[in-house]
């Protein structure tokens, strides 16, 4: 009678099976890791020895700690060996891997593509962009393709680098280059309305205001017997009116700067502020004022930019004096080589024009307030101003590819510094 085995004993032998797979599992892992460099097998009631080569071994670890995947083809364009890495690339067991053809893991549409590439890699190494199989999506990838010689067969090496990553930054880069496509031809479209508003500002707006200014007049100089508030009023509506235009021409002034570059010359600055100091000949007089100049440098520049420069900083130095002191005022310049300016480089030079008085001061708290449009630091009416002229003079310094700024301290004075590159 046949012996029938017991489900004790099938369950025995189906754990002994699991056991040898587990082993054969754990020393394939081992020998593709390079954990060990020899193995020892029974064969026929002895034992033979294998050993692995040590360059083999240390090949075979780069291999699988690879952030790419590799993989080793036939000359017909199996799989003989491939990588971790690969397998998790395309999503397949690496056990469902390897012995399959390379080609069933490459997207329909590059099939043709790949054929070629698989042709001419033989003769020549190749790199190619291709999109690989990850079950229903495709994966943009990088084939480098090298044929090798092994142990007397041709077979191709190949290391795939994915590139979705690569791929997902440059259609962000696409889609912020895109975006600010269209931020630069809005921004265009409101530096045209900037200009339209400066058209309007110089011509529409400047003519009603001059005929309040000249009817207000008219009306002061015919009505003698005008008295108390009345005449208040009407002096009230006069500096309204004068301020307003003082204002219209900063905007209109400032606007201006936002076209393109007016042609440049060679502007001498002693020249420049020479005939500033002619111009504020009366105020300076006036007020007893003590302006001291140094030897300044040429610059190419736009004269009438960087005169308007001079002419706002002079007018502050002697508008924001100390009622005790004489005001003093020194102009001076030294050549440097910062890279403090804009567009500045490891080999430019540049001229530091420093401007400095003994006023009122500030605090250095308040240094972005002061070159910020419409800004203040004391009411209008202690000190006239539309707190235009330090924006102003910024945003030519800078068009000058220059920079500038203060330091200052209440009660002791402000020295402005005007880094501008050299001719």
């Amino acid at each position: 009678m046949k012996h029938e085995k017991t489900i004790t004993d099938l369950r025995a032998e189906l754990e002994e099976l699991r056991h040898q797979l587990l082993e054969a599992h754990e020393t394939i892992d081992a020998i593709r890791t390079g954990q060990v460099d020899a193995l020892i097998l029974e064969s026929n009631g002895s034992n033979e020895l294998y050993t692995l080569k040590t360059a083999d071994i240390a090949y075979r670890v780069f291999i699988e700690k690879m952030t790419e995947g590799a993989v080793t083809l036939s000359r017909d364009g199996f799989i003989l060996y491939c990588n971790q890495q690969f397998a998790v690339i395309v999503n397949h067991p690496l056990s469902a891997v390897i012995g399959s053809s390379f080609r069933v893991f490459i997207a329909d549409e590059d099939l043709a593509a790949y054929d070629q590439l698989f042709e001419n890699c033989w003769q020549q190494d190749s790199k190619e962009e291709i999109r690989l199989k990850n079950s229903h999506t495709g994966i943009p990838v990088q084939l480098s393709m090298t044929a090798l010689q092994i142990e007397g067969t041709r077979a191709l090496s190949i290391i795939i680098t994915d590139l979705s990553a690569q791929k997902k930054t440059q259609l962000q880069l696409e889609e912020a280059n895109r975006k600010l496509q269209i931020m630069n031809k809005a921004l265009e479209e409101s530096n045209h309305d900037l200009q339209q508003f400066a058209s309007i500002a110089s011509h529409d707006l400047q003519e009603p205001l001059r005929k309040v200014q000249m009817f207000s007049n008219m009306l002061l100089e015919k009505n003698e017997e005008l008295h108390g508030d009345s005449k208040r009023f009407l002096d009230k509506i006069l500096d309204a009116t004068r301020r307003m235009k003082i204002l219209i021409v900063d905007v209109l002034n400032y606007s201006r700067l936002s076209a393109r570059d007016p042609m440049r010359e060679t502007v001498d600055l002693n020249k420049v502020v020479n005939e500033l100091l002619e111009d504020l000949e009366l105020i300076i007089l006036e007020k007893k004022a003590v302006v001291r100049v140094g030897e300044l440098p040429s610059i190419a520049g736009n004269k009438g930019q960087i005169r308007q420069v001079f002419q706002n900083l002079l007018s502050n130095a002697l508008k924001f004096t100390r009622a005790d002191h004489r005001p003093v005022i020194d102009i001076t310049a030294q050549t440097v080589a910062e890279k403090y300016a804009q567009h500045s480089t490891e080999n430019s030079r540049f001229t530091l024009i420093r401007v400095k008085d003994n006023g009122i001061g500030f605090e250095e708290k308040y240094l972005e307030n002061i070159f910020a449009l419409f800004e203040r630091l004391h009411t209008k009416d202690k000190f006239e101003g539309t707190g235009i002229g330090l924006a102003i003079a910024r945003k030519i310094i800078e068009k000058h590819g220059g920079a500038i700024t203060a330091q200052s301290k209440i009660g002791a004075g402000a020295e402005f510094l005007i880094w501008l590159p050299m001719q």
